[in-house]
């Protein structure tokens, strides 16, 4: 882990107390400050006269990047400071890569087959991100994706492992991280790269859902399948975001089974989780709706409330940020059952509104609307 501002105030002359104390030849009005831009990095050691030859070579031993990050055709890989994404956060998701065989007939129909394959995330459009070119020998492509020759990645600065078996590799992966992490061991700063030659779908997703969590940087596949890539894009997404920021998709008024004017709304959160949970049940409706989707930085419908960002007041901005009155005829908002105690408040932000209690959970939505009688 790296040192904080105080682990290495310890060694400091201001903490030992010595004559040499916050003589400000560094630059910085105390040992103290010192300190804290050198835990930033944005000053250099060798500022201190005082700083003792130990500590120097346990600070820049400290501040070393553990994994090199390199760059392969403008995608950045690597770069990984920690073991475990919650103890700060995984930064550069692994390439998902899929290997042509410019010899081969058909290459360009599988080309154009990787090309046109991509899926939509919680607001995010994924897909393929490199074909690996082998035998290329400067043959005419037509692609979408960023290319690059077999050649050309064994070049790069890029530790590839040709899986043998999962367990060797599991093995390779896991010792590599944990040396470039913990020991800063520059011989296992690469990155990692697994190529799988297995045509079998099932068994490589397996095996590649584990690789994109423990550690690989990069995996490339002989084998392209729409669905075993839609697979581990969305594990890929879900591994790599950000543990201290909540994962939400944007505010607006999302529209189900082509509604008009006088079709039923409803309204959540802008968090991921309830969303797609009530984006799901909307869209398997047999009748037409809205969702108003509440700007509630992520957050749960409860945990919104708590927090004050699931409000009357905010409700009302959004409704009127919307244009929500000249575009519905519909006077009826369905709101999150969690939510009833907000009923009347509403109705007072919003008078223009009948506010109707709807279901704690996204999964009995179908059966309220069943029962649901209202008066446009």
């Amino acid at each position: 882990m790296e040192m904080t501002g105080l682990q290495i105030f310890k060694y400091l002359p201001g903490a030992k107390k010595t004559p040499e104390a916050n003589c400000k030849k560094c630059g910085c009005p105390t040992c103290m400050a010192f300190a804290i831009k050198l835990a930033k990095k944005n000053i250099n050691i060798e500022q201190c006269p005082f700083a003792e030859e130990n500590f120097k070579i346990q600070y820049l031993q400290n501040i070393k990047q553990p994994q090199k990050t390199i760059e392969i055709q403008g995608l950045k890989v690597g770069g990984e400071n920690v073991l475990f994404r919650h103890e700060k956060t995984f930064v550069n998701p692994p390439l998902l890569t899929v290997i042509v065989d410019c010899e081969q007939n058909n290459y360009q129909k599988l080309i154009d087959r990787i090309c046109n394959f991509e899926i939509k995330i919680v607001n995010e459009t994924v897909k393929v991100d490199l074909i690996v070119l082998k035998n290329f020998n400067g043959k005419r492509l037509n692609t979408t994706i960023p290319t690059i020759s077999w050649e050309e990645l064994n070049n790069k600065n890029l530790k590839i492992i040709k899986e043998t078996s999962f367990k060797d590799t599991k093995d390779i992966l896991i010792n590599t991280r944990t040396k470039a992490i913990l020991e800063k061991d520059e011989d296992s700063s690469n990155p990692i790269c697994v190529y799988i030659s297995d045509t079998d779908v099932f068994s490589v997703c397996t095996r590649a859902s584990f690789y994109i969590c423990k550690y690989a940087n990069m995996i490339i596949f002989e084998n392209f399948d729409e669905l075993m890539f839609s697979t581990l894009l969305t594990l890929r997404q879900n591994i790599f975001t950000d543990p201290q920021k909540n994962l939400q998709v944007d505010s607006g008024l999302y529209k189900f089974n082509d509604p008009d004017e006088n079709s039923i709304i409803f309204l959540t959160t802008n968090f991921a989780l309830t969303f797609f949970a009530v984006a799901n049940e909307l869209e398997n409706l047999d009748v037409p709706s809205y969702l108003i989707v509440i700007p509630a930085e992520g957050m749960s419908v409860l945990t919104a409330w708590s927090a004050e960002k699931f409000t009357a007041k905010i409700v009302a901005k959004t409704i009127e940020n919307l244009g929500i009155k000249n575009k519905i005829k519909t006077r009826n908002i369905i709101i999150p059952g969690l939510l009833s105690y907000i009923k009347e408040e509403l109705h007072q932000e919003v008078p223009d509104y009948n506010f109707i209690v709807g279901t704690h959970e996204a999964s009995d939505i179908c059966e309220f609307v069943k029962n649901l009688t209202i008066n446009n």
